[in-house]
């Protein structure tokens, strides 16, 4: 018998208000998304008060449209889940307090959410998981590579010690003169160009599973200013294809280490730079061949923040009998555990 379980997620942690529908834990069945990029993008970053305005805005309306697409009320629900943290504490407030509302107006059990378990569990709606598994979790706020052993266990083996390597894409892209979102500018540029430029790439201790992107990013940052000073003009796609390089370089070498060191028989990919073709490229080019590790990267839509990936991961909370109580708030440190 499959599983039936109809779980309505919400996600507000940043600059996405999305809800969605997810039977399950494994079928969308809608995925609304309401994106605020061109409200930020003039700031060059997103902006707290901001974002928090536009979920009170959009928060009811995406629900609805979820419930809508899915054609379902939310009678035929069984529960909700929603991003607990980390992310804006304003932004998470404005769904946490939503999912709350709709959860007690309608007696239905409430399951607050870790957003990275999110990331990871959009997985789970494109393939099945395989345990042990590593997870490569590369977004705008976090780098980290999680070890799974089994469903909702999760075991930070290596995370970043400064800047994510999201946050190096925007802050890079922003010294070439690129507009907010960073990520997806630089990509382009590098495709176009070529990794002629040395810049460093940060290894840390010997078997050390850490990144840190700070240093490269400055690297970039003297690279140019460098160049400037002396009169030169650097090839803006040459410097794009060279940062790129040594990210890739770095994020899929450790990764490949890990998924041998701990036996790894899946390799997943999650997070909003999981949808760089850079990144995407050379994943497939260590991995694809191999008949060890079986890696899976979700389609772009499920990159990005969306509600899909909290739904997936609170069913197998609810699954677990795991639930939240009305004290939930929003916990802009939350930790993945």
């Amino acid at each position: 018998m499959t599983n039936q379980t109809l779980i309505l997620g919400i996600e507000t942690s940043c600059d996405e208000t999305a809800a969605s529908v997810v039977r399950g834990g494994t079928e969308i069945l809608s995925n609304v998304v309401s994106s605020q990029i061109e409200s930020h993008k003039r700031f060059g970053g997103v902006v707290p008060e901001i974002a928090s305005r536009h979920h009170v805005e959009q928060v009811t309306i995406v629900v609805e449209e979820a419930l809508s697409q899915a054609e379902l009320s939310i009678e035929d629900i069984d529960a909700i889940a929603v991003t607990e943290g980390p992310g804006l504490v304003g932004a998470l407030l404005i769904g946490v307090n939503a999912a709350k509302a709709i959860a007690f107006a309608h007696a239905k059990p409430l399951i607050g959410v870790h957003h990275i378990a999110g990331h990871i569990y959009a997985n789970r709606l494109c393939k099945e998981m395989t345990f042990p598994l590593v997870s490569l979790v590369v977004s705008g706020g976090h780098t980290e590579l999680v070890l799974m052993k089994e469903h909702g266990s999760y075991e930070v083996i290596g995370e970043t010690r400064d800047d994510a390597a999201g946050e190096a894409y925007d802050k890079v892209a922003r010294t070439l003169g690129l507009p907010y979102p960073g990520g997806p500018h630089i990509d382009r540029l590098a495709q176009e160009g070529k990794p002629v430029i040395k810049l460093p790439r940060a290894w840390l201790e010997e078997g050390s599973f850490d990144f840190s992107f700070s240093g490269l990013k400055s690297s970039v940052i003297n690279t140019l200013h460098n160049a400037e000073q002396r009169g030169e003009q650097l090839d803006a796609k040459d410097l794009a294809a060279s940062f790129q390089e040594s990210v890739i370089d770095v994020l899929v070498t450790k990764t490949e280490r890990a998924v041998s060191q701990f036996g790894a028989k899946q390799l997943l990919i999650a997070g909003g730079v999981a949808a760089n073709k850079g990144l995407r490229d050379r994943l497939n080019e260590t991995f694809n061949d191999r008949a060890d590790i079986e890696l899976v990267i979700p389609p772009l839509s499920l990159c990005t923040d969306n509600a899909a990936m909290i739904a997936a991961a609170g069913t197998i909370s609810y699954e677990q009998g795991k639930r939240s109580d009305y004290t939930l708030n929003g916990n802009p440190g939350l930790e993945l555990r």
